[in-house]
């Protein structure tokens, strides 16, 4: 589809300065300078009344939406990697194309997670929060004793892009790479990363110290982890999770962690965002993060340059380059 003139983009979150001003310059674009998320009511408004929807993670862009989109929406250009948060198979029905910004968030959210798979078997959390206190009382031979990372295995559920940049790092860190994926990595990246694959996921998390979530949210995903792999997991084992809350069954989790069924967690990610369950609040042994895993100036930049080149492909006629399509589901 071409356009004669500027298409009227809808942004529902503030972004970067330098890429709503880019914007601005190249589309008719209708911002959220307040940065408060939208009410449905609001989304649905702006559905009936834009060409292109430039959404984010924190917008549910369901059936009953898309459904209640003008005849002009053809395009929803997403904000984030992850589109689990819009109902693509309603879109595709009803004609409007969806892309998302890949591969700039990778090292940024793999940077998140060796950042918790070296905070949570060190208890730097806890450290922290006995500092600010003031209940430290000085170095004790026993005091806050935590687990050595080197030599560990780390099990890595999801080898995609993050997957990998998150084994690179470890494996640098002298942790054993082990992963579980749909398809199994090429030859070369095993060899590089000395990474032993598993085809069975119950096994491979059996055998783990570290269990590390990079899978991204799908129907065949939701509660991956859930209560009966959590048993299968060692008791000095840990997991940690930055890719999308609903992957783990919290409750489950919270469950295993008070029970001391595992050593401990670190989550970015969680399955009711914003709300927290107020037991995780609770638990010593787990790190808890507000979403911080592409949470880099460069990264947002980067991403909002992709939004900009996909909006421009799309109106120009043309597929977007990050144009989402149905085997990723």
């Amino acid at each position: 589809m071409s356009y004669n003139k500027k298409p009227n983009v809808t942004v529902t979150r503030k972004l970067p300065d330098i890429v709503e001003t880019r914007m601005m310059e190249l589309f008719n674009c209708k911002l959220n300078l307040d940065d408060k998320a939208m009410s449905r009511e609001e989304l649905i408004k702006a559905v009936q009344t834009c060409d292109v929807l430039v959404p984010t993670v924190t917008d549910k862009i369901d059936k009953e939406i898309i459904d209640a989109a003008g005849d002009n929406l053809k395009f929803i250009a997403s904000f984030g990697t992850g589109v689990d948060h819009i109902d693509f198979h309603a879109a595709r029905k009803k004609g409007i194309m969806v892309s998302n910004t890949p591969d700039v968030l990778t090292e940024d959210t793999a940077d998140m997670t060796m950042a918790l798979i070296l905070s949570v078997p060190r208890r730097l959390a806890e450290g922290e929060r006995l500092v600010r206190t003031g209940e430290w009382q000085g170095w004790s031979p026993t005091g806050m004793l935590g687990h050595r990372i080197w030599g560990k295995r780390l099990g890595i559920i999801g080898m995609g892009r993050i997957g990998t940049a998150v084994a690179r790092r470890a494996k640098g860190f002298g942790l054993s790479i082990h992963y579980h994926n749909r398809n199994r990595a090429v030859e070369e990246t095993e060899k590089e990363l000395e990474a032993t694959y598993w085809s069975s996921l119950d096994q491979m998390i059996a055998h783990m110290d570290i269990v590390s979530i990079n899978c991204p949210h799908t129907p065949a995903t939701y509660h991956l982890l859930n209560s009966r792999r959590l048993s299968l997991m060692k008791n000095h084992a840990y997991v940690v999770n930055t890719s999308r809350g609903e992957v783990v069954d919290e409750q489950a989790l919270v469950k295993a962690l008070a029970n001391k069924d595992i050593a401990g967690a670190g989550l970015d990610v969680f399955e009711n965002e914003p709300k927290i369950n107020p037991k995780l609040l609770k638990l010593e042994n787990a790190v808890l993060l507000p979403h911080l895993g592409s949470a880099t100036i460069e990264g947002r930049v980067a991403m909002g340059e992709k939004v900009i080149i996909n909006i421009r492909t799309f109106i120009d006629g043309h597929n977007p380059p990050d144009r989402v399509i149905e085997t990723m589901f």
